[in-house]
This record gives structure tokens, C-alpha cells and sequence, in this order.
């Protein structure tokens, strides 16, 4: 079933961040980094389920891609997508979610 895909203020801010940090040494990797991220989001229009349940949360409607050595997490509600974070693999995603808040 098709659905709407809405990107958080939080995801927004780890793609921007994540964006300027490539480009400081590449404007183009950046960009094309950025492409392949987005293009993934688009995906979840048709295959919102394709992704991997996200271990340290526990939660069937919490999910994420992987995508190079950074972790695309969404949740699926009704009708629709919300990509919640990008967050780089190597980091301790249950503690930055807390520290964050950015799950209640």
C-alpha cells in the first residue's frame, strides 16, 4: 500500500549535518551521499515494511535501512512514514534517542 513519507525536524538536522560533513572534503560525494538517502526515504512509499525492525527499540512499527555506515530509522504509522533519525551505525542509538527525546 502506497504512503506518505514525511521526514522529522530531527531527521532533517542529522541529514544536513551529515551533508556538510561530507562536503568538507567533497561537495560531490556529499551530494550524491544525500541522493542515495533520499532515494531510499522515497522507497518506503510502496515498501515501508523492507526495512529491519530496529533492535534496540523493540517496536515492530520501528524500523530502519541501512545505508552505507548510516542507519535510516522510520516508523510507519497509519498511512504514512515518518523518518525519525540518520545516525551513523557505530553510535549507541538507544542512548542518543534518550538523551534526545526524540521517542516518547
Amino acid at each position: 500500500m502506497a504512503q506518505k513519507v514525511v521526514w522529522s525536524y530531527e531527521a532533517v538536522a542529522d541529514l544536513e549535518s551529515l551533508a556538510e560533513y561530507i562536503a568538507r572534503d567533497s561537495s560531490y560525494y556529499a551530494a550524491s551521499f544525500v541522493r542515495e538517502i533520499r532515494d531510499a526515504s522515497r522507497s518506503l512509499v510502496r515498501f515501508a515494511e523492507r526495512g529491519r525492525v530496529v533492535p534496540e527499540l523493540s517496536s515492530a512499527k520501528i524500523r530502519e535501512l541501512l545505508i552505507k555506515d548510516y542507519r535510516l530509522i522510520y516508523g510507519i504509522e497509519k498511512g504514512r512514514v515518518v523518518i525519525l533519525g540518520l545516525i551513523h551505525a557505530k553510535k549507541d542509538l538507544a542512548r542518543l534517542w534518550r538523551t534526545e527525546k526524540r521517542m516518547n
